[in-house]
C-alpha cells in the first residue's frame, strides 16, 4: 500500500471557474456533498455535515492549511473517520492538496492525499481503500458540477 493517493482530471473550464468550485465553501459543498458552515480560511477549522446518502449522521471537519488563489488549496483531515463513537483527534491527519494548472482546453486539477503511513495500522488499509475510491468519485463530481454550472 502506498502512503499517498493521486488523482487528476482535465476539466473543460477555465482555472478561475474550477478554483471557485473548489474554494467557495457553498460550491465545494454542492459537489462534495457536505453542508459547510462558513468560508475556508487558512489556519482555521472548517466544519459541516455530510449530505452523502448513508453518511448524513457524520460531521465533516478539516483544518484549512493554504489557499493560493487559482493555484493551490490544501487541508488536513482524518481520513474515513466514519465511526461517530470514535475520537480521531489524537491521530495524525492526512494532508489533502489540490493543484490547478491551465491547459489548452481548460484546467488540469490534481488532488494528492498523503500521510497514510501515520494512520493507525488497524484502520489504515480501509481508510486508504475508501479514500482511493472516494477521490475518483469526487474528481468526477467536480467536473460534472463545473461543466453543468458554468
Amino acid at each position: 500500500m502506498s502512503d499517498r493517493i493521486e488523482k487528476s482530471i482535465e476539466i473543460n473550464a477555465p482555472v478561475s471557474r474550477v478554483w471557485r468550485a473548489l474554494t467557495d465553501y457553498r460550491e465545494f459543498g454542492e459537489w462534495f456533498r457536505v453542508k459547510i458552515g462558513g468560508p475556508f480560511v487558512a489556519g482555521e477549522i472548517s466544519r459541516g455535515h455530510i449530505t452523502w446518502p448513508g453518511y448524513e449522521h457524520l460531521t465533516w471537519e478539516v483544518v484549512v492549511q493554504r489557499l493560493e488563489p487559482e493555484r493551490y488549496f490544501s487541508f488536513t483531515w482524518h481520513p474515513y473517520a466514519v465511526d461517530p463513537a470514535k475520537d480521531y483527534s489524537q491521530e495524525t491527519p492526512t494532508l489533502v492538496e489540490f493543484t490547478l494548472e491551465p491547459t489548452a482546453t481548460g484546467t488540469l486539477l490534481q488532488v494528492v492525499e498523503s500521510g497514510f503511513d501515520k494512520v493507525p495500522s488497524e484502520r489504515r488499509a480501509e481508510a486508504f481503500r475508501m479514500n482511493e475510491g472516494g477521490w475518483a468519485q469526487q474528481m468526477g463530481n467536480i467536473e460534472t458540477y463545473v461543466t453543468e454550472k458554468p
